[in-house]
């Protein structure tokens, strides 16, 4: 029985369900679970937990870092590029004006969740409400953001990384930032580059998942929960 950790680095189009299940078929072990979700759109580590090792999840520490991309000038219902336009702007700000307002969306913040998330509300996820066109008022959330640093902008599409904790929602952060600058915002792309203390850099391609990938179990001691960061 295989007993241990898969670093994967996820496709976009995929779900974190769809790579599960492609490795329960590559590995042949039924019993596999994942550290944290990846959107359709996101790519990245995904870090898999196979067979016994499956009771470590909740013990992946919970930081993560990602590298987002967006552009102001509108809205969407999904907070991404992947969702239907419901405002636009005229106004796009300097990329001097986005370096002001950083600091305020870093250390501990207050957070709503969006509805494409899978934050359960009366026993109901919410993308599952957002999928039948229903949106419901959520309660803000603390999480932390520890560090928002801009990388680059080309072409009207601006970068960041974005080291956070556990819950937090980065198309959410970047939403709060495009309002909070008079310009709307959507997330263009996105990426994890780090899940605890693992890196993009050691994952391999779904496609390429074999028995001689799977890792030790790690020994994370008595650490926090990992959970999603959209």
């Amino acid at each position: 029985m295989l007993n241990g950790i898969v670093l994967v680095d996820k496709a976009p189009g995929w779900t974190s369900h769809d790579v599960v299940a492609k490795c329960r078929g590559l590995l042949r072990e039924k019993k596999i679970g994942h550290g944290g979700t990846l959107d359709p759109m996101a790519t990245g580590l995904l870090v898999l937990f196979v067979g016994p090792a499956t009771k470590l999840v909740s013990r992946l520490p919970g930081e993560k870092t990602y590298l987002a991309s967006f552009r102001f000038g509108m809205e969407t219902d999904t907070y991404d590029t992947d969702g239907n336009i419901v405002r636009t702007y005229e106004n796009i700000p300097a990329v001097e004006n986005l370096h002001t307002i950083l600091p305020y969306y870093t250390g501990n913040i207050q957070q709503i969740p969006p509805m494409v998330s899978a934050v359960k509300v009366g026993g109901k996820r919410l993308y599952e409400l957002a999928r039948k066109g229903i949106e419901i008022e959520r309660k803000p959330r603390p999480v932390t953001v520890y560090e928002l640093a801009w990388l680059c902008e080309k072409d009207g599409e601006h970068t960041v990384r974005v080291r956070c904790s556990a819950g937090t929602y980065v198309r959410s952060l970047i939403h709060d930032m495009g309002r909070e600058l008079g310009s709307g915002a959507v997330m263009t792309a996105l990426r994890r580059i780090r899940s605890g203390p693992f890196d993009v850099e050691d994952a391999v391609p779904v496609g390429q998942v074999a028995a001689e990938r799977v890792m030790p179990p790690p020994d994370f001691g008595h650490t926090a929960g990992a959970g999603d960061a959209l």
